[in-house]
């Protein structure tokens, strides 16, 4: 069972990126990349973070993502979540991922939006789709509800 949404948090969205290791193609098969998707609303569902928008390419994942405890916390769920679940069910032995991860603070809602037409174009300039929608491995395909925008980011009423 999934938690809860919340509304307004106070914590910070952010863009976040990371590699697999030496940007070698491991989440290119449907068995990867869907435990990979798997794992991502494992934590979801426990209330760890809120999750606006992903994509999973073949050596590399995008999130726009409001952690509820810290980012490095997160980032050490899902990484290593998903390292461990590739080992175990899936018998990956290889390096997973890169060492560490990009992450840029979403300072306001233009800068949200563009990150996220950049996480939902992704595939399609890369070519692995024609429209977002037909990438399974993303929000745009992704046939769940996700969180919305983070409140502090939503632009204010004006008037009455």
């Amino acid at each position: 069972m999934a938690a809860p949404r919340r509304g307004n948090t106070g914590y910070s969205c952010y863009f976040v990126t990371a590699s697999t290791f030496q940007k070698y193609n491991i989440l290119q098969s449907h068995r990867m990349a869907g435990l990979f998707v798997e794992v991502l609303f494992h934590y979801l569902g426990q209330g760890k973070y809120l999750l606006h928008d992903f994509v999973v390419m073949p050596d590399h994942f995008h999130l726009l993502i409001t952690p509820l405890e810290s980012l490095e916390r997160a980032m050490q769920l899902i990484k290593g979540g998903f390292s461990y679940r590739a080992r175990k069910e899936l018998n990956f032995t290889g390096d997973v991922w890169q060492p560490s991860y990009y992450d840029r603070r979403v300072r306001d809602l233009e800068e949200y939006v563009s990150f996220r037409e950049y996480i939902r174009h992704n595939p399609v300039k890369k070519g692995l789709a024609r429209s977002p929608e037909e990438y399974a491995y993303s929000s745009a395909a992704a046939k769940v509800e996700l969180d919305s925008v983070p409140q502090r980011l939503k632009p204010l009423s004006i008037g009455a």
